[in-house]
């Protein structure tokens, strides 16, 4: 595995060897993304998943998990539900 300078936490850590996940913004992921970021981006993508009560499925669930992702990423940041409660 080829290390990535993580555009996300800043700093040197293993990458991927393909992207992971289809399209433009998986490629972007590989290129940019370290696993520990991705790891944390899987439990926000539950989160979301479990409180909107989304099917993966779904083109509109797909779309808005993208969206998000987008976020997460390159963008200002996944932000939870309102009123969300982490559990303890």
């Amino acid at each position: 595995m080829a290390d990535v300078h993580c555009s996300r936490c800043g700093q040197t850590r293993e990458g991927f060897e393909r992207p992971p996940f289809p399209g433009a913004i998986g490629a972007r992921v590989q290129a940019g993304i370290c696993r520990e970021c991705w790891a944390q981006w899987l439990k926000q993508q539950t989160m979301l998943i479990n409180e909107y009560r989304l099917t993966p499925i779904e083109p509109k669930a797909r779309k808005f998990l993208e969206g998000e992702m987008e976020k997460f990423f390159f963008g200002p940041g996944s932000q939870a539900p309102e009123g969300f409660q982490p559990p303890k």
